[in-house]
């Protein structure tokens, strides 16, 4: 009887790890998801504010906007500037149109002159003074056309300093750089905020990316782009089973972490690779997951 009882129980065990062995995965890891956080890009008070934890946001979705009365003032004084050196530029070219005429006029004369003076009815004086004039007439367009020239440069100035407070402008508004869902949220309506501060982290879940180890005889049966089984928690005794796709794998060997496997295979060296799976809600970033090949 004793030796049935012992039979028995050795029958069971060996049964049990035969089962243990059959249902164990190839590789175990945690499901992630790429994470941005989303900061300010201006400084000043968060006049508005509407990203909520758990709410799905589009792309390029405006969430919010920084207090811009500062740089709409700062705008229209350079407004303001713009249109008083332009008035100057076009005070200028009617002055420079003036000179031109009072050259051509020049001209006139002096050819007049000139036929005088061959006829001898006209002496070199007034030929020098007619040349003298012309001289004089030229020399003025060209200071006026150099002072012309410098204020347009002026102007050109304060276009590029418009685009910069129109660029300035356009950082108030707070834009959602990626489709996704707002996981952690920083900043609230009223409160004063400043460049480079976080206001709040957003990730697409419904693509989600379980990071697993595989051991060094397993990698060369791993591909990019294979096809896998993935299974993740459905209750205590059952797990869900979906098909993923091996999207990454490192080209570099490490522990295995000490969170996945036990003390003794933790010394052994493995490979970390990423599994692309499509998430209906029911994966969260953290939770553990396994992978068959």
């Amino acid at each position: 009887m004793n030796k049935i009882i012992l039979l028995s129980i050795l029958s069971f065990f060996v049964i049990t790890a035969c089962e243990d062995k059959d249902n164990k995965s190839d590789a175990y890891g945690n499901f992630e998801a790429t994470e941005v956080i989303v900061s300010a890009q201006a400084n000043g008070q968060i006049i508005q504010f509407t990203p909520e934890e758990g709410v799905e946001l589009a792309l390029d979705e405006t969430v919010g906007l920084i207090d811009t009365v500062v740089l709409q003032l700062n705008k229209k004084l350079m407004e303001q500037q713009k249109i008083t050196i332009a008035s100057q530029y076009k005070n200028l070219s009617s002055e420079i149109d003036v000179l031109k005429q009072q050259l051509t006029n020049a001209k006139i004369n002096q050819d007049r002159i000139l036929n005088l003076f061959s006829a001898g009815a006209a002496t070199q004086k007034q030929v020098d003074d007619i040349v003298g004039v012309m001289d004089l007439i030229k020399k003025q367009i060209s200071a006026a056309n150099t002072k012309r020239n410098n204020i347009s440069d002026q102007i050109d100035g304060v276009d590029v300093q418009i685009e910069q407070i129109n660029e300035a402008l356009g950082k108030c508004h707070i834009r959602n750089p990626q489709k996704g869902t707002v996981l952690v949220k920083y900043a609230e309506t009223g409160e004063v905020t400043g460049i480079g501060r976080p206001l709040y982290k957003i990730a697409d879940l419904s693509e989600m990316k379980l990071k697993a180890y595989i051991s060094g005889t397993q990698l060369p049966n791993v591909k990019l782009g294979q096809k896998v089984e993935v299974l993740f928690d459905k209750s205590e005794k059952e797990n869900t089973s979906v098909t993923g796709t091996i999207s990454w794998i490192s080209q570099t060997a490490e522990f295995t972490p000490k969170t996945i496997q036990t003390k003794q295979e933790r010394v052994n060296l493995v490979y970390a690779i990423k599994v692309a799976v499509k998430n209906n809600g029911a994966i969260k970033i953290g939770m553990p997951g396994e992978v068959n090949f």
